[in-house]
């Protein structure tokens, strides 16, 4: 690592973190792919090879690589400006992969623009940033998420089978979504990224500016996804302690590369991590 990225990392890792402190976590070898792929055990869902990726021509990952088994749940963490978002957005194609492979269900998809992601590989991404209209109804809302879809009906169709699955705004489908609070607007979110019924979702931020109670109601969505409904689970998440207690695996980035990985139990209960991240 490079005297500037090192420079660059430490001004990103916080106060709470000092030079000594990060200076030992990018010390430690990086975890290679034998490793990755024993975590997550079993046939990978999603695997990333080496890739560096960014925007024009900044570079954000260097050199990054991630398994997830089918129905598997990991957790990015790690400072600000560290590519965790960058990941999401290399897969799903909204980042620009200037080399390196990313396979989902076993085919290459990095060729794929973010339509084909979502139609052809199974892959959804729900924004950090909010994406509901306001104007109109929860339940139109919920119909965009099936704009790909051949026929309205179709989509017309999906919304009824989500509303009988996931209940918890059924009796809000007709009022505009201005009135949802941040919590249910959240919840809605991810309800639409599930229209076109997607094997992997990738999720930025699920719990930002929520109130606890929204915050569990989120993680209890997603755990009911991985666990009931198979769906394969990548989320980037400020609350560690959080993101951490929910996925099966987690991973720490620092600097656009890969610093540590393990169990979302191993890793909270890591002292560095623990000093890092959840305030022990």
């Amino acid at each position: 690592m490079t005297a500037t990225r090192s420079a660059h990392t430490a001004a990103h890792w916080g106060a709470s973190a000092p030079a000594a402190t990060l200076a030992a976590a990018l010390s430690r070898p990086r975890p290679g792919v034998a490793q990755l792929e024993q975590l997550a055990g079993g046939t990978p869902m999603v695997a990333m090879d080496n890739v560096v990726a960014g925007y024009g021509g900044m570079e954000i990952l260097h050199g990054f690589s991630l398994r997830v088994a089918r129905g598997g749940s990991l957790c990015l963490i790690g400072p600000n400006g560290a590519g965790k978002s960058t990941v999401l957005r290399a897969i799903y194609g909204l980042a620009r992969v200037m080399s390196g492979t990313i396979a989902v269900a076993g085919a290459q998809v990095v060729h794929l623009h973010a339509e084909q992601k979502l139609r052809q590989a199974g892959v959804a991404y729900v924004l950090q940033e909010s994406s509901i209209f306001p104007d109109m109804t929860v339940e139109e809302n919920l119909l965009m998420g099936g704009y790909l879809m051949p026929h309205p009906r179709d989509a017309a169709a999906a919304a009824e089978r989500i509303f009988r699955q996931h209940g918890v705004l059924a009796q809000r489908r007709g009022q505009r979504a201005s009135v949802l609070s941040g919590g249910e607007r959240r919840l809605l979110e991810i309800l639409r990224a599930l229209m076109m019924d997607p094997a992997v979702l990738l999720v930025d931020e699920p719990s930002i500016g929520l109130e606890p109670r929204y915050i569990d109601l989120v993680f209890e969505l997603l755990g009911q996804l991985q666990h009931e409904a198979g769906k394969t689970i990548i989320l980037v998440e400020q609350n560690a302690r959080k993101g951490l207690a929910f996925a099966d695996l987690g991973y720490v980035l620092v600097a656009g590369q890969l610093a540590m990985a393990g169990t979302g139990g191993e890793l909270s209960a890591d002292p560095e991590v623990g000093r890092l991240f959840l305030g022990a």
